[in-house]
């Protein structure tokens, strides 16, 4: 596993805010996790730490974590914990780190990667279903692999690639469930497009309209009920 070094400050100002501020100006909020110790709040370079999560590794690359004013002075070996990112632009807002220890295992998760063209896709017109995309494995921090790569060439329609079928280096061990599916390839889906029928002519009803009478005939007919009134 890749390592890189990364230098960061003592961040004082705290709070939102704060935060809002340090980004206007290139820097980026983060906070340094040890176990048993109370959280460490630090300021990065944007640039420097893109540069970081630009290597092979990506997330999973380890941190030798350099902090100005610490007062042993050691670089700090870590992993990324989590990164939070602006939903609308994607520009990273903050960042965790967690202190670890190059000799203890530790559990992160993996990114699961394709290698070829499937037989069923490429001959029988079968649909590629890529169902688990990362796994997680335990292992020491120099040995996290940056990916694993799978073989599909030879999976037909109907196949199925399982987590039991990973051949992981001997010094990693994966955690999921075996039975779980990675991929597989199914059949098309077929779409059952229905006739649409012509619609049926509508028959406007029959309007029965009325002789409108006039002004002069309908005085005339109030005039004759009147009389039938007083006969």
């Amino acid at each position: 596993m890749e390592q890189v070094k990364l230098e960061a400050k003592l961040r004082k100002d705290l709070g939102k805010e704060a935060g809002k501020r340090l980004r206007t100006k290139g820097l980026i909020p983060a906070i340094f996790y040890r176990k048993g110790e109370k959280s460490t709040p630090l300021i990065l370079e944007t640039k420097a730490l893109e540069k970081v999560l630009h290597t092979e590794a990506g997330e999973n690359v380890i941190v030798n974590l350099k902090i100005a004013g610490d007062e042993k002075g050691r670089e700090k070996p870590c992993i990324i914990k989590e990164i939070q990112h602006n939903p609308v632009n994607g520009d990273i807002l903050h960042i965790d780190f967690n202190q670890i220890s190059l000799t203890e295992t530790l559990k992160v998760n993996v990114p699961i990667t394709t290698k070829g063209e499937a037989i069923g896709v490429k001959q029988e017109e079968g649909v590629l279903e890529h169902v688990l995309w990362e796994v997680q494995v335990e292992c020491l921090p120099t040995q996290i692999p940056e990916k694993i790569e799978i073989d599909i060439t030879n999976l037909k329609v109907g196949d199925a690639f399982f987590v039991k079928d990973i051949v992981a280096p001997k010094e990693v061990k994966i955690l999921n469930d075996p039975e779980l599916r990675v991929v597989a390839v199914e059949k098309p889906v077929e779409v059952k497009v229905e006739e649409v029928k012509p619609e049926e002519e509508i028959t406007e009803p029959e309007v029965i309209k009325q002789k409108k009478e006039l002004p002069e005939e309908e005085a005339e007919k109030k005039e004759e009920e009147k009389e039938e009134k007083e006969k």
